[in-house]
C-alpha cells in the first residue's frame, strides 16, 4: 500500500510551491527508510525462548530453535537425558538448506524431502570439504583436524580428509540428475545438464535449494522437475550413507 504526502495550505487547498513538494518528498523517504530499517530489524530478532543474552543480527539469515539435551546422573547408575541450555532456555543454530527445505515441505503439510541419514550425509560432506579447504592453514585449522598434534599428524589427517572426500564423490558418482537429451531441441532452451556430482555440491557446498539448482541451470522449477531433481539428490545422498 502506497502512502501519499500532502502539504496542505491555510486556506484548504494543496500547498504546490517547491518547498512544499520538497517536505512531502523528503516526508516520503523518510518513511520508506524507517519501514525499511523495522524489515531489516524484524529478520535479525532473536526468539524469546532464546533469551537476550543472544544479539540481534540481522546477516545471520534464517535460523532454527532446539532445546540442547545432556546426560545427567539419575541415582548411582542410571543416566536421563534432560535440558540442558544456558539458563534453561533453547539455543539457536543458522539454519542451513536442508532446514529450509524441510520447514518450507512442513509449510504445505508435506513430510520432510529427505530422511536424517541423507541430511546427516550431506551436512558430513560439506564439513569435510570446508575443513579439507582450510588446511593450508595450519595454525587455523590443526585443531579442527583428526588427529591433530604435530606436523606429521596433521599431514596425515589432511591426506585423510582428502581420501574420504574422494570416496564420498565416487559414491555420488558421474551420472546425470536432469538430462536435456529427453527433450526436444527445439524446447531446451537454455538448459544444461545437471549432474550427480554437480547437484549434490550446489546443494551441500554452496547451500542452494532445489529451485535455485535448476533456474542457474535452465529449467523451470515448476511441474516435475522439481520432483525429479529432489528424488535424485536424495538418490546420490542414499549412496553416501550406503
Amino acid at each position: 500500500m502506497s502512502e501519499n504526502v500532502v502539504i496542505v495550505a491555510p486556506d484548504g487547498m494543496a500547498d504546490l510551491t517547491p518547498m512544499a513538494v520538497f517536505l512531502a518528498a523528503r516526508q516520503l523517504r523518510l518513511q520508506a527508510e524507517a519501514g525499511r530499517i523495522q524489515a531489516v530489524k524484524a529478520r535479525g530478532q532473536v526468539p524469546e525462548v532464546c533469551g537476550d543474552a543472544i544479539p540481534e543480527a540481522p546477516a545471520r539469515g534464517a535460523i532454527r530453535v532446539f532445546q540442547p539435551m545432556r546426560l545427567f546422573p539419575d541415582g548411582k547408575e542410571n543416566w536421563k537425558a534432560r535440558p540442558s541450555g544456558y539458563r534453561g532456555r533453547s539455543a539457536m543454530q543458522r539454519a542451513d538448506v536442508f532446514d529450509v527445505m524441510t520447514a518450507k515441505a512442513a509449510s504445505k503439510g508435506k513430510p520432510a524431502p529427505f530422511t536424517r541419514e541423507q541430511v546427516a550425509a550431506g551436512r558430513y560432506y560439506r564439513d569435510l570439504v570446508e575443513r579439507h579447504a582450510c588446511a593450508g592453514v595450519m595454525c587455523s585449522s590443526i585443531e579442527a583436524l583428526r588427529g591433530g598434534g604435530g606436523c606429521g599428524n596433521f599431514i596425515d589427517a589432511v591426506l585423510r580428509d582428502r581420501e574420504e572426500i574422494e570416496r564420498i564423490r565416487r559414491r555420488i558418482g558421474s551420472g546425470t540428475a536432469m538430462a536435456v537429451r529427453k527433450i526436444r531441441p527445439s524446447k531446451r532452451g537454455s538448459r544444461k545438464n545437471i549432474t550427480d556430482r554437480c547437484l549434490v555440491d550446489m546443494v551441500c557446498l554452496e547451500d542452494k535449494p532445489i529451485s535455485v539448482v535448476l533456474k542457474v541451470n535452465g529449467w523451470s522449477s515448476r511441474g516435475q522437475s522439481s520432483g525429479a531433481l529432489r528424488q535424485a539428490l536424495s538418490d546420490a545422498l542414499e549412496r553416501v550413507v550406503c
